[in-house]
């Protein structure tokens, strides 16, 4: 295909990533607004946000397997339509359990376009020319990102939190248009398929058991409790479960046999951290410039731009360099170190450290992310055979999803700690500082006794230096424990096979593969005809014995017949 053709097929592919990730991040700055309108509690705040991931992280390797067994544009299609169309309907939600249970529609749908988006890629993009597109998706992760908190705070103010989850619909509807118009995928050849149905039902209740118990534990009931103890002891038999029906299975939902694979094991470590880092990383700094910078949700989402930009811009030149060179190992091992430095240099930060040194923290994380997320998919379509592409490109999505949530609800529960710790050795001087606001300090101490932190930016002054430290204290402390993890990044990326890059798509290596298998056996032929020809010129060289049979046995037994 040539560069106009690849750009137009990508087209509907890039527009259904932008409505993913528009209608997921449009409701950030809009959650508190919703909740209240909806009379919803702070379990029912958790759910809305836990259910969309919970079901991204269980769907993507089945959407994966799917497409290794079923037209992949149809899946694409369906995906999409799922998505928008639960958005919609959540749209018209009168009280939060109709929103939490459109958002796991949601969540189900995002799924589906988070892992066809890379296997399609792989159908008609070669690995080494993959490079060079990978910058488009950076660029529309990085405008719904973004743009998202910003579009959700302005329809909020303007309009009504409803329309929200109606801004996606014309996208999407474009979106579906453009795919079955613009996208052409080779013709896949058709086979028995077999659905693992038992190993879907134990994933699902494993993973959702260990999320849930991780989004949960701290808040609704103790870590060290009768029921953590059932929801780990449920979620570990249900995993164990999985692994057996695995082996057995004719095709299993995530193949076992993948982890002989080197370089499919160490990109799943590596996924797993970088998952951390872009999940957390998003969650607590959006959280550190409201708290701890007092700014509102449409300035934090501004001020989240240089991260952003710093995932756009590496992430398009790293792509480039790839196409151009072929190289790939001194990039990531370079993205991985910067993801360390970003991190750690994240965990210095304070609520008054000046922004300009805060954004270039900011844009250094970014470029790390940049260089290696995206590339993990790459060099490991690159590494397993045309059949395991999709399997493999949705089990590194998997990975990294579970390490996000994970690590966003373990980091979020380590930050609530320190953040009472923090305000706990400041007692007195809250104290002393609210006694002297008279009612409005009585009001002041009641809402931060029940846990509500109040608008830092209408807080009087000797109040909210007070907050704002604490918080960007606390922030800090997450990123600095967050920051170890990286270094399984480094090592990970460190020992990947270098293996080269390969200049075929999906479709031609099959076909090559295919042409090889012909080969092998045409070339056995070949020498099972030798073989013939040279039996029968031995046959016809012996010369026939003569006399009866008696002779002949004789002759045989003669020693010169021996």
């Amino acid at each position: 295909m040539s560069h106009r053709q690849v750009i137009q097929s990508l087209t509907g592919l890039l527009m259904g990533m932008f409505v993913s990730i528009l209608a997921g991040t449009v409701v950030s700055t809009s959650l508190p607004v919703i909740l209240s309108d909806l009379h919803g509690d702070q379990t029912a705040y958790t759910w809305v946000v836990t259910a969309t991931l919970l079901a991204t992280t269980i769907s993507t390797p089945i959407w994966g397997k799917l497409a290794d067994l079923s037209n992949r544009k149809v899946l694409l299609q369906l995906s999409l339509l799922v998505f928008v169309v639960a958005s919609a309907i959540a749209g018209f939600s009168q009280d939060t359990s109709m929103l939490i249970t459109m958002r796991v529609f949601q969540g189900l749908g995002a799924g589906g376009l988070t892992a066809l988006s890379q296997i399609v890629m792989a159908d008609i993009i070669s690995p080494r020319e993959r490079g060079k597109y990978m910058g488009l998706f950076g660029a529309v992760m990085a405008l719904g990102t973004v743009g998202g908190p910003l579009i959700g705070g302005f329809i909020t103010d303007a309009i009504n939190w409803r329309w929200n989850f109606f801004v996606a619909l014309p996208f999407a509807a474009i979106a579906i248009i453009l795919i079955q118009k613009t996208l052409h995928l080779p013709v896949q050849a058709k086979r028995k398929v077999s659905i693992d149905y038992a190993g879907i039902a134990l994933l699902s209740a494993g993973v959702s058991l260990l999320l849930i118990w991780v989004s949960l534990a701290g808040n609704q009931f103790d870590w060290a409790s009768s029921t953590t103890a059932l929801m780990v002891g449920g979620a570990v038999a249900a995993l164990i479960a999985f692994v057996i029906v695995e082996v057995k299975a004719a095709e299993p939902i995530i193949p076992l046999s993948m982890f002989k694979n080197a370089t499919f094991t160490l990109s799943v470590v590596a996924s797993i951290s970088v998952g951390v880092s872009m999940f957390g990383t998003s969650v607590f700094l959006a959280q550190y410039m409201q708290l701890a910078r007092g700014a509102n949700a449409t300035q934090s989402g501004l001020m989240t731009i240089p991260m952003m930009a710093g995932l756009l811009i590496i992430s398009t030149i790293a792509g480039a360099m790839i196409s151009k060179f072929g190289k790939w190992k001194a990039i990531m091992v370079t993205g991985s170190v910067l993801q360390l430095a970003g991190l750690y240099l994240l965990g210095t930060i304070h609520y008054d450290t000046n922004f300009v040194l805060v954004s270039v923290y900011m844009f250094v994380l970014g470029a790390g992310l940049g260089m290696v997320m995206q590339n993990l998919v790459l060099i490991v379509q690159n590494a397993v055979t045309p059949a395991e592409i999709g399997v493999a490109s949705s089990g590194i999505a998997f990975f990294r999803s579970l390490g996000g949530t994970i690590g966003v609800s373990v980091l979020g529960a380590l930050m609530a700690t320190k953040v009472v710790d923090t305000l706990g050795g400041r007692a007195a001087e809250l104290h002393a500082a609210i006694a002297g606001l008279g009612t409005q300090g009585k009001a002041l101490a009641a809402s931060l006794a029940s846990g509500n932190i109040p608008a830092v930016n209408g807080l009087p002054d000797s109040v909210r230096s007070i907050i704002e430290s604490s918080y960007g204290d606390s922030v800090a402390f997450v990123f600095m424990v967050a920051a170890p993890l990286s270094i399984l990044t480094i090592l990970a990326v460190v020992f990947l096979p270098n293996l080269e890059l390969s200049n075929q798509t999906r479709d031609q290596r099959e076909k090559a593969d295919a042409g090889e298998a012909r080969h092998g056996l045409d070339g056995l032929d070949d020498a099972e005809q030798i073989l013939v020809d040279a039996s029968e010129a031995l046959v016809a060289a012996t010369p026939a014995p003569a006399g009866n049979l008696d002779e002949v046995r004789d002759a045989d037994k003669s020693p010169a017949r021996s």
